[in-house]
């Protein structure tokens, strides 16, 4: 049988300490884009390292055994590319939220899984699945953990947007007021625009350079602009620049 045949302690501890290097190294990785909030962030990170490493560890294990032959070689590589276009599959872009970025990434380490499986690889593909799970489920909770923190200003690069609905036969006069007040505060725009918004109104858009925003201050600042004639409603929102 192929798999008894294949069986070598010693290949298994070698890709044992491939992957917990990228295990360890991914996570470093991941921990600094998950303390920025970025999309990708602590799991995504660490399980594209370890999917890695399980496809160039399968890649040099299947050398090993076959010599000079590349078949099985050219095989990993194929399943690489494929798996890549089935991530993509999973990935969905709602508006400004990206998901099922962890999930592509699950994939992908599952398609390794699977080929060390297909190849024989028994223990390898053991080893592989337990870091991929690992990587799921014992990072979840350092994930959550990240993400109850409030977002430290002085570690990211935020941008401020500013809106404001109005009539539209008072959007000239309200333009000039929302640059004042919003200068007078010290909070320079860096553009301004305005859109249709339903029949008789329009929004006007005013986003602000990125500099540290006091939420008190501005919360003022949209309550002042929100009391003006025409006006029905006026709000902002952060979001972090990668």
């Amino acid at each position: 049988m192929e798999a008894i045949t294949n069986f070598n302690p010693n290949a298994l501890l070698n890709m044992l300490v491939s992957l917990a290097a990228a295990f360890v190294l991914g996570g470093m990785i991941g921990l600094e884009r998950q303390v920025r909030q970025r999309t990708a962030g602590l799991r995504t990170n660490t399980l594209v390292a370890v999917g890695a490493a399980i496809f160039v560890s399968l890649g040099n294990r299947l050398f090993e055994l076959h010599g000079g032959g590349q078949g099985p070689i050219h095989v990993v590589a194929y399943v690489v590319s494929g798996i890549g276009f089935l991530g993509a599959g999973a990935i969905m872009k709602e508006g400004a939220n990206v998901t099922g970025l962890n999930t592509a990434a699950t994939l992908w380490g599952s398609g390794a899984v699977g080929a060390c499986a297909g190849a024989g690889l028994i223990g390898e593909a053991t080893i592989a699945a337990l870091f991929v799970l690992a990587s799921n489920t014992l990072l979840r909770p350092v994930v959550n953990r990240i993400n109850r923190r409030p977002v430290d200003e002085e570690m990211i690069e935020a941008s401020y947007s500013v809106y404001v609905i109005c009539h539209r036969d008072r959007q000239a006069e309200l333009r000039e007021q929302l640059v004042a007040l919003l200068e007078s505060a010290s909070y320079p725009l860096r553009e301004i625009d305005g859109h249709p918004f339903g029949q008789n109104e329009v929004e006007i858009e005013a986003i602000l350079y990125a500099t540290a925003v006091n939420s008190d201050e501005m919360d003022r600042i949209m309550a002042h602009i929100e009391a003006l004639p025409g006006v029905s409603q006026a709000f902002w929102h952060s979001s972090a620049d990668e």
